[in-house]
């Protein structure tokens, strides 16, 4: 499970990266259990970005499956899954950790959060944006019990697992290997872990 070629997402950390419309996309769990909270903007104006809710709209599903393709805030095509084998799992409800988020969960020091990781991600390349879009969570695990209610569980891939999307536009995409270490979505022994990815010519 080599990932010589693949640029290292740090564990609790954030990259970003830039991709041409055509080009592949491969996310890797390395390890097995991290979540990757994914982002996607357009590079000629970062004002439109890959939405949750305009996707789901779309796709008419709260998790993508292979074939399904991401809209963008004003309703383009902006990546598409091609393969998954991570199981299936993956989210779109749940808006990026941020400080608050730990404030409510007890945390009384600053604590390592995807939002800050989205905007430290796009600092190392020049580029800020005034939003924290919600991600597309790769990998992480929220199911929707009978009563509608929703629960944090560790995720179903396994080791090596990884999804790939094409671009559908030229696009800045960011990551956040999600530094939540008092819920399980980064698995049963709360340890965030690196994660790795690479952009691919189709």
């Amino acid at each position: 499970m080599s990932t010589t070629d693949f640029e290292t997402i740090p564990a609790r950390r954030g990259m970003a990266a830039r991709m041409k419309a055509g080009q592949l996309l491969r996310v890797r769990n390395t390890h097995g259990a991290q979540i990757v909270d994914t982002w996607a903007f357009n590079a000629d104006d970062l004002t439109e970005f890959m939405s949750m809710e305009h996707s789901r709209a779309h796709i008419l599903k709260y998790i993508p499956a292979i074939g399904d393709m991401m809209l963008t805030n004003r309703r383009r095509p902006c990546l598409t899954f091609l393969e998954d084998t991570a199981g299936g799992v993956h989210d779109t409800l749940i808006a990026a950790c941020d400080r608050y988020r730990f404030e409510l969960l007890g945390c009384e020091e600053y604590h390592d959060n995807c939002t800050d990781n989205l905007h430290a991600g796009l600092k190392a390349l020049g580029i800020g944006v005034a939003e924290t879009p919600s991600p597309l969570n790769l990998f992480m695990n929220i199911p929707i019990a009978a009563d509608r209610s929703l629960s944090f569980d560790p995720p179903v891939s396994t080791p090596g697992s990884h999804v790939l999307l094409r671009a559908e536009m030229d696009l800045i995409v960011a990551f956040s290997a999600c530094p939540q270490d008092i819920l399980p979505i980064n698995g049963v022994a709360c340890t965030p872990t690196e994660a790795h990815f690479r952009i691919e010519n189709a």
